[in-house]
């Protein structure tokens, strides 16, 4: 069994990168923890535009987030950073974390006495952190216990022929050695959601799958708008994707070929081994983001159109079976798998290939997007602002 090399938490969990995370609770704590982020060379910083103005399962989404990012095992101390009136309950998202052992520290903006004496304190208290978990060691780790989740982006023609089913060889080969896939975009199984569902273990998981297509719908219709133009995107269909069908059957080829284990909640820890399907948006930031929350530890991107998005605290890898973008683009993409489309390489290749990125990734080497500083994130919202 492969083994890869990661940091092993209190909890028995384990990481691929041993990050130092600054998370402000509210939006208006984000300058502050920019400030801190930008003093602690290392750190990582989520601003978000959420935390307060929030109710109901729109406020436990945002709260489930926070914690959800706190609690990724490649996360190593968490600096919580709280305004103090805020509808977010800084003091319930410290104790969630720090049930997983890591170090978590919580400070308020109110009662340090502003910003500036935040800042200060801020910065001494994450340069205590980030010294202290500089000492966690690299130990081997084995595959089985990586979890990987798959999404693409910027999708073209190239996408359903060619990256998205490399993908898929590459996702076979991870559960094939014990480890699991977590796939996302409800948005964009419409139309293929029939196959996705006939891979479900049993009837629980098929008519949850099928729920959270009619939820989507239903919100649709509900709004009284039509879905194309949005999704498939006026870049998808000048890439040579017509229809949200077509963009469907390609997109989840991702997950290869293995059984479908269960659905989950946008932002839920991922229950057990093998594929799972993650009820979230198609939007690229808000389900990596959600990705990230659920504990993931590396996502598998890919793009034909091409993108550049990156996670804070996750490393996502990009791929391309797009020739000409990857070359145009070849800050951005990390395995380019056009070679198929041009006869030098079959799938099963490639996908072996695309494995052994996945394992060199998750034992250290960055990849372009955390090279560049790409640290996107947010927060998918349900209700409106009060």
């Amino acid at each position: 069994m492969a083994a890869i090399k990661g940091y092993r938490r209190p909890n028995g969990k384990s990481g691929i990168r041993n990050h130092l995370l600054l998370m402000p609770t509210v939006v208006c704590a984000n300058q502050v923890v920019t400030k801190i982020q930008q003093q602690i060379p290392g750190s990582i910083a989520i601003p978000h535009q959420h935390g307060c103005s929030q109710v109901g399962e729109d406020k436990d989404r945002t709260h489930k987030v926070l914690v959800g990012m706190g609690r990724n095992p490649n996360v190593g101390a968490v600096l919580l950073v709280s305004l103090g009136c805020e509808v977010m309950d800084a003091k319930q998202i410290q104790k969630e974390i720090a049930e997983t052992g890591k170090p978590v520290v919580w400070i308020d903006i109110q009662e340090e006495g502003g910003s500036v004496n935040t800042i200060h304190k801020g910065i001494e208290i994450a340069d205590q952190l980030i010294n202290e978990i500089k000492n966690t060691p690299l130990v081997d780790i084995p595959l089985s216990e990586l979890i990987v989740g798959v999404k693409c982006g910027g999708s073209d023609a190239t996408s359903g022929l060619c990256s998205n089913p490399v993908l898929g060889r590459a996702s076979d080969l991870i559960i094939q050695e014990g480890g699991s896939i977590v796939m996302g975009e409800t948005t964009e199984i419409i139309g293929a959601e029939h196959i996705l569902a006939e891979k479900a273990v049993n009837n629980d998981v098929k008519n949850k799958l099928y729920q959270s297509i009619a939820r989507f719908e239903e919100e649709i219709n509900r709004m009284g708008v039509d879905m194309r133009g949005g999704n498939p995107s006026p870049g998808n269909i000048e890439g040579g994707l017509s229809s949200i069908e077509e963009k469907s059957l390609g997109c989840i080829s991702k997950a290869g070929t293995a059984p479908l284990q269960g659905v989950v909640d946008y932002a839920s820890e991922i229950p057990g081994k093998g594929f799972y399907f993650m009820d979230s948006p198609g939007n690229d930031i808000e389900c990596v983001s959600g990705m990230a929350a659920a504990g993931i530890q590396l996502v598998c991107f890919t793009t034909g159109r091409g993108t550049p998005t990156g996670n804070p605290i996750v490393p996502v890898i990009k791929i391309s079976g797009n020739e000409e973008m990857a070359r145009r683009m070849s800050d951005n993409i990390d395995v380019d798998v056009s070679t198929v489309l041009t006869g030098k390489e079959n799938l099963d290749l490639a996908g072996k290939r695309l494995f052994n990125e996945i394992v060199n990734v998750s034992s250290g080497h960055l990849t372009k997007a955390e090279i560049l500083g790409h640290q996107e994130f947010s927060i998918s919202r349900i209700g409106i602002s009060l």
